[in-house]
């Protein structure tokens, strides 16, 4: 079964894409390829017991399982040596990354408060999006009682699109909701 970004890309998303950029070859049509979530731990340094929370609210939200990230080298100033957990990160694609945005975009962003849209200036002129939330309560997975520290997260989307331009097309497409130029 098709989830509802599948659908709405072959369904709209191709033909607009298509017909806006003169695609002849439908392999040519940019699509989302992964998402990267990442999500920094530097306060879980010391508390082991922290570092599983965050991880398994994590892997509630994406649905797998979370790789911990380590530092590559010490920075005394942050009190950080090399080989400590600093994040964990996990990779969406196929399915898992199709429900994921779904969530996303249908559920998690709505629920921000005085959501004016997502910042469309977060593109790094290869065809990839970033997007940060400050908190991870936004995805209904998360049990409210159980969130011992309000965490953000970072999400990249990468896209086969070759310009900014035909990234933010298809983002908007499958209903990322960019804010509005004045």
């Amino acid at each position: 079964m098709a989830t509802r970004i599948k659908e709405k890309y072959t369904a709209e998303a191709v033909p607009a894409l298509k017909q806006k950029f003169g695609y002849k070859n439908p392999m040519q049509v940019p699509r989302v390829d992964k998402i990267v979530i990442n999500m920094g731990l530097g306060d879980c340094k010391d508390n082991p017991k922290a570092l599983e929370l965050a991880l398994s609210e994590l892997a509630q939200i994406s649905g797998q399982k979370p790789m911990v990230t380590k530092a590559k080298k010490s920075i005394a100033n942050f009190k950080v040596r090399e080989g400590q957990n600093v994040g964990a990160k996990v990779t969406l694609r196929g399915k898992r990354m199709e429900e994921f945005m779904d969530k996303l975009v249908s559920v998690a962003l709505p629920r921000v408060r005085d959501f004016h849209g997502v910042s469309a200036k977060a593109f790094d002129g290869r065809g990839n999006y970033s997007l940060a939330i400050q908190e991870q309560l936004l995805f209904p997975e998360i049990d409210y009682d159980k969130v011992e520290k309000i965490r953000g997260m970072e999400m990249i989307f990468v896209t086969t699109a070759k310009t900014d331009e035909e990234c933010k097309e298809l983002l908007a497409l499958l209903g990322m909701p960019f804010e509005k130029a004045e």
